[in-house]
């Protein structure tokens, strides 16, 4: 059996909170859903069993020197209760590494009442006690996302206002039960919007998650905000470059997000890895002075490359863990501003050490 030691980082949620943005490192989000999971096991032409999801994310959760640069792991309910193969619960695994483990809480977004073109977040019943059995398990910190869509007359002050006000009862149970409450508010990329119609719903929708977090009583010291970066939709005709992603989303953020959190952790949806790194490595070049941490809590973005390269083979497994130690590096080396597109192909060279990046 392993040996459990406790990640070395303080125990009051401010000092974990602090922990999960530390320099050079960043979260890596393995809290798929059943349903999402299954899809992503299908492009690989693997059945989303109980064992197949186990052995996946053991194997992410052990790839030798991970933890130099992913600093906690978001984990699925399910994923909560699993063990390795000697017995041991993955989240014990994770702890021993000095990775926090935490855990996705919401139960999905559903269709708004009186607005159904929107969604709004559930799973508050029984949350309180939920978290309790969390924190006792080992878990120190939790997620909520909230989806909002940009359309025609969308989003609605009603969907923002309702999500907001979820977020922020979830984020207070959270630190009532002692964990760390990461508040992601999405604005989504479908659409044909503008990188401008973006900028101000993310920046409108920010404005009053804060204003409610701070009516809920929330140490603002105490949580992290994971929101979407300013982007093009999809569609749209006009894409911006590099440069003015980061800018717009840097200057979005100073307008609308306090000083006073510990860090940002971007989301990475609807983005390739290669433009997720990009993008945060852009953000920390030319805004070294921001006043929080600006890192990564990816999902896709640093899962697609080890998926691809593992195809539910267990002889795949040391390739699928080098493929997950190349792109956290490279995340790691965005977390200073020294991303470079040639950084890409060092695969098979990627040193040791997260002085390296």
């Amino acid at each position: 059996m392993l040996t459990v030691t406790q990640p070395p980082v303080e125990s009051s949620l401010a000092g974990i909170a602090r922990a999960l943005v530390a320099d050079g490192r960043g979260i890596l989000a393995a809290d798929e859903s059943l349903p999402t999971i299954e899809k992503r096991f299908r492009t690989i032409d693997v059945e989303s069993t109980e064992e197949a999801r186990r052995s996946y994310r053991e194997l992410l959760f052990t790839a030798p020197d991970v933890e130099q640069y992913i600093s906690g792991v978001i984990l699925f309910d399910g994923t909560t209760h699993q063990v390795d193969a000697s017995g041991t619960p993955l989240v014990d695994v994770l702890t021993a590494r000095g990775i926090i483990p935490g855990v996705k809480v919401d139960r999905g977004a559903k269709p708004l009442a009186g607005s159904p073109r929107e969604t709004v977040t559930e799973g508050l019943d029984g949350l309180r006690e939920r978290l309790h059995d969390y924190h006792e398990r080992g878990l120190r910190f939790t997620k909520w996302r909230a989806v909002i869509a940009i359309g025609d007359g969308l989003p609605t002050p009603y969907c923002i206002r309702a999500n907001a006000d979820a977020l922020a009862r979830y984020a207070a149970l959270s630190q009532e039960e002692g964990l760390v409450p990461i508040v992601e508010p999405e604005v989504l990329i479908d659409g044909d919007h503008t990188i401008e119609r973006c900028y101000d719903v993310t920046e409108a929708t920010l404005h009053y998650v804060f204003d409610v977090l701070h009516q809920h009583r929330v140490d603002l010291d105490a949580m992290l905000l994971k929101p979407n970066m300013v982007l093009s939709g999809k569609s749209c005709p006009d894409h911006a470059t590099v440069e003015v992603v980061a800018d717009m989303t840097v200057r979005c953020l100073l307008h609308s997000v306090p000083a006073a959190i510990p860090g940002i952790v971007f989301l990475s949806g609807g983005q390739t890895s290669e433009q997720a790194t990009e993008r945060l490595s852009a953000m920390n070049a030319r805004a070294p002075e921001v006043p929080w941490q600006l890192s990564f809590s990816y999902g896709r973005a640093l899962q697609e490359a080890p998926l691809n390269a593992w195809r539910g083979d267990p002889a795949n497994t040391e390739a699928a863990q080098r493929a997950l130690c190349h792109r956290a590096r490279l995340n790691g080396a965005a977390r200073y501003g020294r991303y470079e597109p040639e950084m890409e192909g060092e695969l098979e060279a990627a040193p040791g050490g997260a002085d390296a990046a």
